[in-house]
Protein backbone atom coordinates (compact mmCIF):
# COMPACT_ATOMS: atom_id res chain seq x y z
CA UNK A 1 0.00 0.00 0.00
CA UNK A 2 1.38 3.40 -0.66
CA UNK A 3 -0.36 7.14 0.61
CA UNK A 4 -0.89 9.93 -2.13
CA UNK A 5 1.76 12.59 -1.07
CA UNK A 6 1.73 14.93 -3.70
CA UNK A 7 -0.61 15.79 -7.08
CA UNK A 8 0.84 17.04 -9.82
CA UNK A 9 -0.99 19.51 -11.76
CA UNK A 10 -2.68 19.64 -14.86
CA UNK A 11 -2.65 15.64 -14.40
CA UNK A 12 -5.00 12.76 -14.32
CA UNK A 13 -5.14 12.45 -10.92
CA UNK A 14 -6.31 16.26 -10.67
CA UNK A 15 -8.40 15.87 -13.05
CA UNK A 16 -9.87 12.82 -10.97
CA UNK A 17 -9.90 14.87 -7.69
CA UNK A 18 -7.34 12.46 -5.98
CA UNK A 19 -6.39 13.65 -2.38
CA UNK A 20 -3.34 13.69 -0.89
CA UNK A 21 -3.36 11.00 1.82
CA UNK A 22 -5.56 8.56 -0.47
CA UNK A 23 -4.05 4.95 0.17
CA UNK A 24 -3.24 3.17 -3.27
CA UNK A 25 -4.26 -0.60 -2.47
CA UNK A 26 -3.95 -2.48 -5.84
CA UNK A 27 -2.98 -1.27 -9.00
CA UNK A 28 -4.71 -3.64 -12.63
CA UNK A 29 -5.58 -6.23 -9.24
CA UNK A 30 -1.68 -6.50 -7.73
CA UNK A 31 -0.89 -5.51 -4.36
CA UNK A 32 1.34 -2.39 -4.41
CA UNK A 33 4.00 -3.09 -1.79
CA UNK A 34 5.94 0.77 -2.47
CA UNK A 35 6.63 3.83 -4.32
CA UNK A 36 8.78 1.82 -6.38
CA UNK A 37 6.36 -0.99 -7.10
CA UNK A 38 3.86 1.67 -7.95
CA UNK A 39 5.91 2.95 -10.39
CA UNK A 40 6.30 0.23 -11.97
CA UNK A 41 2.42 -1.20 -12.15
CA UNK A 42 1.28 2.23 -13.44
CA UNK A 43 3.47 2.22 -16.36
CA UNK A 44 0.32 0.98 -18.07
CA UNK A 45 -2.44 3.09 -20.27
CA UNK A 46 -4.78 0.90 -19.11
CA UNK A 47 -4.81 1.39 -15.12
CA UNK A 48 -7.20 0.36 -12.24
CA UNK A 49 -6.56 1.89 -9.12
CA UNK A 50 -8.10 0.40 -6.06
CA UNK A 51 -8.03 2.93 -3.22
CA UNK A 52 -9.47 3.97 -0.04
CA UNK A 53 -9.75 7.89 0.51
CA UNK A 54 -8.95 10.38 3.30
CA UNK A 55 -12.31 9.69 4.63
CA UNK A 56 -12.13 5.96 4.43
CA UNK A 57 -14.15 5.41 1.95
CA UNK A 58 -13.31 2.16 -0.41
CA UNK A 59 -13.27 3.48 -4.49
CA UNK A 60 -11.89 2.49 -7.31
CA UNK A 61 -10.25 4.74 -10.61
CA UNK A 62 -10.94 3.44 -13.92
CA UNK A 63 -8.26 5.21 -16.06
CA UNK A 64 -7.23 5.35 -19.60
CA UNK A 65 -4.78 7.73 -21.24
CA UNK A 66 -1.91 8.16 -23.42
CA UNK A 67 1.56 8.34 -23.64
CA UNK A 68 1.54 12.13 -23.29
CA UNK A 69 -0.42 12.37 -20.37
CA UNK A 70 1.14 12.17 -16.82
CA UNK A 71 -0.66 10.48 -13.95
CA UNK A 72 0.85 13.03 -11.49
CA UNK A 73 0.55 10.62 -8.24
CA UNK A 74 3.44 11.26 -6.36
CA UNK A 75 3.71 8.31 -3.54
CA UNK A 76 4.34 9.59 0.13
CA UNK A 77 7.61 8.38 1.35
CA UNK A 78 8.17 4.83 1.66
CA UNK A 79 9.93 3.73 5.35
CA UNK A 80 13.51 3.21 4.68
CA UNK A 81 14.57 -0.56 4.74
CA UNK A 82 16.38 -0.53 7.57
CA UNK A 83 20.79 -2.40 7.82
CA UNK A 84 20.68 -5.81 9.39
CA UNK A 85 24.86 -5.48 9.40
CA UNK A 86 26.24 -4.76 12.28
CA UNK A 87 29.57 -3.92 10.17
CA UNK A 88 33.27 -3.38 11.45
CA UNK A 89 33.78 -0.38 9.59
CA UNK A 90 30.40 1.69 10.13
CA UNK A 91 30.67 5.54 9.89
CA UNK A 92 27.16 5.51 11.36
CA UNK A 93 28.89 4.09 14.70
CA UNK A 94 31.45 7.18 13.89
CA UNK A 95 28.92 9.76 14.61
CA UNK A 96 29.30 12.10 17.65
CA UNK A 97 26.53 11.75 20.26
CA UNK A 98 24.97 14.78 19.69
CA UNK A 99 24.76 13.96 16.18
CA UNK A 100 20.91 14.93 14.46
CA UNK A 101 18.32 11.74 14.16
CA UNK A 102 18.73 11.32 10.48
CA UNK A 103 21.74 11.29 10.88
CA UNK A 104 21.94 7.19 12.68
CA UNK A 105 19.77 5.83 9.80
CA UNK A 106 21.46 2.62 8.87
CA UNK A 107 19.55 2.23 5.39
CA UNK A 108 20.36 -0.82 3.25
CA UNK A 109 17.80 -0.38 0.84
CA UNK A 110 17.43 -1.82 -2.76
CA UNK A 111 15.20 1.31 -4.12
CA UNK A 112 17.66 3.37 -3.28
CA UNK A 113 20.42 1.64 -4.49
CA UNK A 114 18.28 2.05 -7.82
CA UNK A 115 16.98 5.23 -7.66
CA UNK A 116 19.98 7.07 -6.29
CA UNK A 117 22.98 4.78 -6.43
CA UNK A 118 23.58 4.28 -2.90
CA UNK A 119 25.09 1.17 -2.25
CA UNK A 120 23.81 -2.04 -0.17
CA UNK A 121 24.46 -5.87 0.66
CA UNK A 122 21.47 -7.54 -0.01
CA UNK A 123 21.91 -9.21 3.44
CA UNK A 124 18.36 -8.46 4.18
CA UNK A 125 16.89 -9.75 1.25
CA UNK A 126 15.15 -13.48 1.12
CA UNK A 127 14.61 -15.26 -1.90
CA UNK A 128 10.99 -13.21 -2.56
CA UNK A 129 12.88 -10.15 -2.35
CA UNK A 130 15.25 -11.19 -5.30
CA UNK A 131 12.72 -12.43 -7.67
CA UNK A 132 11.17 -9.08 -7.47
CA UNK A 133 14.49 -7.37 -8.55
CA UNK A 134 14.28 -9.76 -11.12
CA UNK A 135 10.84 -9.35 -12.04
CA UNK A 136 10.88 -5.66 -11.87
CA UNK A 137 13.66 -5.39 -13.83
CA UNK A 138 15.72 -3.74 -10.48
CA UNK A 139 18.80 -2.40 -12.74
CA UNK A 140 21.59 -1.62 -11.99
CA UNK A 141 22.10 -2.30 -8.32
CA UNK A 142 24.94 -0.84 -6.60
CA UNK A 143 26.05 -3.73 -4.14
CA UNK A 144 29.09 -3.24 -1.20
CA UNK A 145 30.89 -6.32 -1.78
CA UNK A 146 33.88 -5.93 0.81
CA UNK A 147 34.90 -10.07 0.33
CA UNK A 148 34.01 -12.62 -1.67
CA UNK A 149 35.11 -14.81 0.51
CA UNK A 150 31.97 -16.21 2.39
CA UNK A 151 33.65 -16.26 6.05
CA UNK A 152 35.47 -13.15 5.94
CA UNK A 153 32.55 -10.97 4.30
CA UNK A 154 30.56 -12.67 7.51
CA UNK A 155 33.20 -11.53 9.37
CA UNK A 156 33.13 -8.07 8.25
CA UNK A 157 29.29 -7.52 8.08
CA UNK A 158 28.61 -9.41 11.55
CA UNK A 159 25.74 -11.34 9.86
CA UNK A 160 25.65 -14.97 8.66
CA UNK A 161 23.85 -13.72 5.66
CA UNK A 162 26.32 -12.27 4.41
CA UNK A 163 27.91 -15.02 3.61
CA UNK A 164 25.59 -15.85 0.83
CA UNK A 165 26.21 -13.30 -1.42
CA UNK A 166 27.90 -15.11 -4.50
CA UNK A 167 25.30 -17.48 -5.07
CA UNK A 168 22.97 -13.58 -4.93
CA UNK A 169 24.76 -12.32 -7.44
CA UNK A 170 25.15 -15.35 -9.45
CA UNK A 171 20.89 -15.53 -9.44
CA UNK A 172 20.61 -11.79 -10.22
CA UNK A 173 23.28 -11.89 -13.67
CA UNK A 174 21.74 -15.00 -14.61
CA UNK A 175 18.71 -13.22 -14.38
CA UNK A 176 20.00 -10.30 -17.00
CA UNK A 177 20.37 -7.97 -13.90
CA UNK A 178 23.67 -5.81 -13.96
CA UNK A 179 25.28 -4.49 -10.48
CA UNK A 180 28.27 -1.96 -9.71
CA UNK A 181 30.14 -3.34 -7.01
CA UNK A 182 32.31 -1.69 -4.18
CA UNK A 183 34.85 -2.46 -1.54
CA UNK A 184 35.42 -0.91 1.71
CA UNK A 185 39.11 -1.44 2.11
CA UNK A 186 39.95 -2.51 5.90
CA UNK A 187 43.77 -3.35 6.78
CA UNK A 188 44.32 -6.67 7.85
CA UNK A 189 40.74 -7.89 7.23
CA UNK A 190 39.85 -7.83 3.18
CA UNK A 191 43.07 -6.71 1.94
CA UNK A 192 45.98 -8.09 0.21
CA UNK A 193 45.27 -11.66 -0.74
CA UNK A 194 41.62 -11.22 0.15
CA UNK A 195 41.58 -8.13 -2.38
CA UNK A 196 43.47 -10.28 -5.12
CA UNK A 197 40.78 -13.02 -4.89
CA UNK A 198 37.57 -10.29 -4.49
CA UNK A 199 38.76 -8.72 -7.59
CA UNK A 200 39.13 -11.91 -9.74
CA UNK A 201 35.87 -13.85 -8.51
CA UNK A 202 33.84 -10.58 -9.30
CA UNK A 203 35.23 -10.21 -12.60
CA UNK A 204 34.72 -14.12 -13.28
CA UNK A 205 31.07 -13.37 -12.91
CA UNK A 206 31.02 -11.48 -16.17
CA UNK A 207 29.75 -8.21 -17.84
CA UNK A 208 26.94 -8.19 -15.55
CA UNK A 209 29.23 -6.79 -12.79
CA UNK A 210 29.79 -3.24 -14.60
CA UNK A 211 32.24 -1.99 -12.18
CA UNK A 212 34.15 -2.70 -9.17
CA UNK A 213 35.36 0.13 -7.11
CA UNK A 214 38.24 0.07 -3.67
CA UNK A 215 37.53 3.15 -1.40
CA UNK A 216 39.88 3.02 1.62
CA UNK A 217 37.91 2.47 5.25
CA UNK A 218 36.62 6.06 6.80
CA UNK A 219 36.91 6.14 10.72
CA UNK A 220 36.19 9.23 12.86
CA UNK A 221 37.44 9.72 16.22
CA UNK A 222 34.42 8.14 17.72
CA UNK A 223 35.27 4.82 15.98
CA UNK A 224 39.12 4.85 15.06
CA UNK A 225 40.78 1.89 15.81
CA UNK A 226 37.69 0.12 17.20
CA UNK A 227 38.71 -2.62 15.48
CA UNK A 228 39.41 -1.40 12.10
CA UNK A 229 42.27 1.56 11.66
CA UNK A 230 43.15 3.36 8.68
CA UNK A 231 45.00 2.64 5.99
CA UNK A 232 48.99 3.54 5.91
CA UNK A 233 50.51 5.55 2.69
CA UNK A 234 52.23 1.82 2.03
CA UNK A 235 49.40 -0.07 2.21
CA UNK A 236 46.88 2.33 0.02
CA UNK A 237 49.51 2.16 -2.59
CA UNK A 238 49.59 -1.45 -2.91
CA UNK A 239 46.10 -1.84 -3.18
CA UNK A 240 46.26 0.45 -5.68
CA UNK A 241 48.76 -1.79 -7.53
CA UNK A 242 46.67 -4.66 -7.09
CA UNK A 243 43.73 -3.59 -9.41
CA UNK A 244 46.17 -2.44 -12.13
CA UNK A 245 46.46 -6.12 -13.42
CA UNK A 246 42.65 -6.82 -13.92
CA UNK A 247 42.60 -3.00 -15.21
CA UNK A 248 44.33 -4.13 -18.41
CA UNK A 249 43.25 -7.33 -18.52
CA UNK A 250 39.58 -5.91 -18.76
CA UNK A 251 40.66 -3.24 -21.21
CA UNK A 252 41.65 -5.65 -23.32
CA UNK A 253 38.68 -8.08 -23.30
CA UNK A 254 35.61 -5.74 -22.36
CA UNK A 255 37.33 -1.94 -23.40
CA UNK A 256 37.36 -0.42 -20.25
CA UNK A 257 39.50 -0.55 -17.35
CA UNK A 258 36.18 -2.03 -14.92
CA UNK A 259 38.45 -1.26 -11.39
CA UNK A 260 38.80 2.24 -9.89
CA UNK A 261 40.76 3.14 -6.99
CA UNK A 262 38.74 5.69 -5.19
CA UNK A 263 40.30 9.39 -5.09
CA UNK A 264 41.12 8.84 -1.31
CA UNK A 265 43.35 6.09 -2.39
CA UNK A 266 45.92 8.37 -3.87
CA UNK A 267 45.72 10.96 -1.71
CA UNK A 268 46.51 8.45 1.32
CA UNK A 269 49.10 6.55 -0.95
CA UNK A 270 50.48 10.16 -1.71
CA UNK A 271 50.49 9.69 -5.56
CA UNK A 272 49.19 11.44 -8.49
CA UNK A 273 45.82 11.65 -9.34
CA UNK A 274 45.42 9.46 -12.87
CA UNK A 275 44.58 11.57 -15.81
CA UNK A 276 40.82 11.75 -17.04
CA UNK A 277 41.53 8.27 -19.54
CA UNK A 278 41.64 6.17 -15.96
CA UNK A 279 38.29 6.67 -15.41
CA UNK A 280 36.71 5.73 -18.85
CA UNK A 281 33.08 7.26 -19.19
CA UNK A 282 32.97 8.29 -15.07
CA UNK A 283 30.49 5.51 -14.42
CA UNK A 284 31.32 6.32 -10.21
CA UNK A 285 31.43 10.17 -10.79
CA UNK A 286 28.62 10.43 -8.62
CA UNK A 287 30.07 7.99 -5.90
CA UNK A 288 33.10 10.61 -5.64
CA UNK A 289 35.66 7.61 -8.15
CA UNK A 290 37.25 10.55 -10.30
CA UNK A 291 35.55 13.52 -8.70
CA UNK A 292 38.82 15.31 -8.10
CA UNK A 293 40.13 14.79 -11.37
CA UNK A 294 37.02 16.17 -12.87
CA UNK A 295 37.10 18.86 -10.53
CA UNK A 296 41.29 19.25 -12.02
CA UNK A 297 40.24 19.08 -15.42
CA UNK A 298 37.40 21.46 -15.47
CA UNK A 299 39.31 24.42 -13.25
CA UNK A 300 41.83 24.63 -16.41
CA UNK A 301 39.33 24.12 -18.80
CA UNK A 302 37.44 27.32 -16.90
CA UNK A 303 39.89 29.37 -15.23
CA UNK A 304 40.13 31.56 -18.27
CA UNK A 305 36.69 32.60 -18.06
CA UNK A 306 37.38 33.96 -14.41
CA UNK A 307 37.03 37.77 -14.44
CA UNK A 308 36.97 40.84 -11.50
CA UNK A 309 33.90 40.56 -9.65
CA UNK A 310 32.93 44.69 -8.42
CA UNK A 311 33.66 44.85 -4.37
CA UNK A 312 35.18 41.62 -4.06
CA UNK A 313 39.31 42.52 -2.56
CA UNK A 314 39.74 39.01 -1.01
CA UNK A 315 38.40 35.47 -2.60
CA UNK A 316 38.75 32.55 0.79
CA UNK A 317 38.13 29.42 -0.20
CA UNK A 318 37.19 26.98 2.31
CA UNK A 319 38.05 23.54 2.05
CA UNK A 320 38.96 20.10 3.95
CA UNK A 321 42.58 18.99 4.59
CA UNK A 322 42.42 16.93 1.85
CA UNK A 323 41.64 19.06 -0.59
CA UNK A 324 44.12 22.21 0.33
CA UNK A 325 47.24 21.49 -1.12
CA UNK A 326 45.02 21.65 -4.96
CA UNK A 327 43.11 24.23 -4.23
CA UNK A 328 46.78 26.18 -2.81
CA UNK A 329 47.94 24.84 -6.05
CA UNK A 330 44.81 26.56 -8.16
CA UNK A 331 44.84 30.11 -6.11
CA UNK A 332 47.51 31.69 -8.09
CA UNK A 333 45.60 31.53 -11.04
CA UNK A 334 42.63 32.30 -9.50
CA UNK A 335 44.11 35.71 -8.08
CA UNK A 336 45.46 36.84 -11.56
CA UNK A 337 42.33 36.12 -13.32
CA UNK A 338 40.20 38.03 -10.43
CA UNK A 339 42.97 40.99 -10.07
CA UNK A 340 42.14 40.34 -6.59
CA UNK A 341 43.95 38.35 -3.41
CA UNK A 342 42.97 34.84 -2.89
CA UNK A 343 43.04 32.28 0.66
CA UNK A 344 42.47 28.77 0.70
CA UNK A 345 41.05 28.42 4.31
CA UNK A 346 41.63 24.80 5.66
CA UNK A 347 39.66 23.29 7.69
CA UNK A 348 40.52 20.71 10.27
CA UNK A 349 37.79 19.16 11.52
CA UNK A 350 36.39 19.01 15.12
CA UNK A 351 33.36 17.34 14.55
CA UNK A 352 34.34 14.19 13.49
CA UNK A 353 37.88 14.41 13.92
CA UNK A 354 41.27 15.24 12.08
CA UNK A 355 40.58 12.06 10.29
CA UNK A 356 37.84 12.88 8.13
CA UNK A 357 39.48 15.03 5.66
CA UNK A 358 37.01 15.63 3.12
CA UNK A 359 34.83 19.26 2.32
CA UNK A 360 31.79 17.52 2.00
CA UNK A 361 31.51 16.77 5.90
CA UNK A 362 32.67 20.16 7.09
CA UNK A 363 30.44 21.26 9.69
CA UNK A 364 29.03 24.37 10.17
CA UNK A 365 30.46 25.37 13.62
CA UNK A 366 33.99 24.33 12.25
CA UNK A 367 33.67 26.55 8.95
CA UNK A 368 32.47 29.57 10.97
CA UNK A 369 35.65 29.52 13.13
CA UNK A 370 38.19 29.01 10.67
CA UNK A 371 36.52 31.92 8.37
CA UNK A 372 34.85 34.50 11.29
CA UNK A 373 37.86 36.82 10.69
CA UNK A 374 36.23 37.78 7.16
CA UNK A 375 35.07 40.87 6.56
CA UNK A 376 33.68 43.86 4.19
CA UNK A 377 35.03 43.17 0.00
CA UNK A 378 35.72 39.42 0.90
CA UNK A 379 33.80 36.64 -1.37
CA UNK A 380 33.80 33.33 1.30
CA UNK A 381 33.04 30.22 -1.12
CA UNK A 382 32.15 27.17 0.48
CA UNK A 383 31.59 23.40 -0.83
CA UNK A 384 28.18 22.36 -2.02
CA UNK A 385 28.28 19.13 -1.16
CA UNK A 386 28.97 20.04 2.44
CA UNK A 387 25.06 21.13 2.67
CA UNK A 388 21.83 19.22 2.38
CA UNK A 389 18.99 20.02 0.52
CA UNK A 390 17.56 21.52 3.23
CA UNK A 391 20.59 23.83 3.30
CA UNK A 392 22.02 22.29 6.76
CA UNK A 393 25.91 21.76 7.08
CA UNK A 394 26.41 17.77 9.08
CA UNK A 395 25.95 19.57 12.60
CA UNK A 396 22.98 21.13 11.67
CA UNK A 397 24.46 24.65 11.34
CA UNK A 398 22.02 26.03 8.24
CA UNK A 399 23.66 27.72 5.52
CA UNK A 400 21.60 31.27 6.68
CA UNK A 401 23.61 31.10 10.13
CA UNK A 402 27.14 31.25 8.32
CA UNK A 403 25.86 33.96 5.48
CA UNK A 404 24.73 36.00 8.59
CA UNK A 405 27.47 35.11 11.20
CA UNK A 406 29.98 36.02 8.34
CA UNK A 407 28.05 39.28 6.91
CA UNK A 408 29.10 41.93 5.83
CA UNK A 409 31.55 39.26 3.85
CA UNK A 410 29.95 37.15 1.27
CA UNK A 411 28.83 33.56 0.95
CA UNK A 412 28.24 31.66 -1.50
CA UNK A 413 28.35 27.66 -1.83
CA UNK A 414 28.11 24.91 -4.36
CA UNK A 415 26.39 25.85 -7.81
CA UNK A 416 26.36 29.65 -6.55
CA UNK A 417 30.29 29.71 -6.20
CA UNK A 418 30.09 28.79 -10.25
CA UNK A 419 27.33 31.66 -10.65
CA UNK A 420 28.97 33.99 -9.28
CA UNK A 421 32.64 33.82 -10.50
CA UNK A 422 31.07 33.18 -14.43
CA UNK A 423 28.53 35.56 -14.45
CA UNK A 424 30.59 38.31 -13.12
Amino acid sequence: MVRIGEIGPGTIAEALELRIGTRILTVNGERVRDGLDFMFRTAENEIELEAVDPDGSPIVYQISRDSSERLGIVPARDKIRECANECVFCFIDGNPPDAREPLWLRDDDFRLSFTYGSYVTLTNLGPRGLQRLVDQRISPLYVSVHATNPAVRVRLLKNARAGLLMEQLTELLEAGLQVHTQVVLCPLWNDGPELDRTIRELYALGEGVLSLSVVPVGLTRYNLNRPVRLLSATEAETAILQTETIRQQALADRGHHWCYAADELFLIAGTDVPQSDYYDDWPLLENGVGALRSLLDAFETGKGSLSPINGVKRVRIVTGTSMGPFFERMSTAIAKQMGCAVEVLVVENRYFGPSVTIAGLLPGADILRAAADSTRGDLVLLPGEALNDGGLFIDGVPLSEVAARLSPATVRSGVEVVETLISS
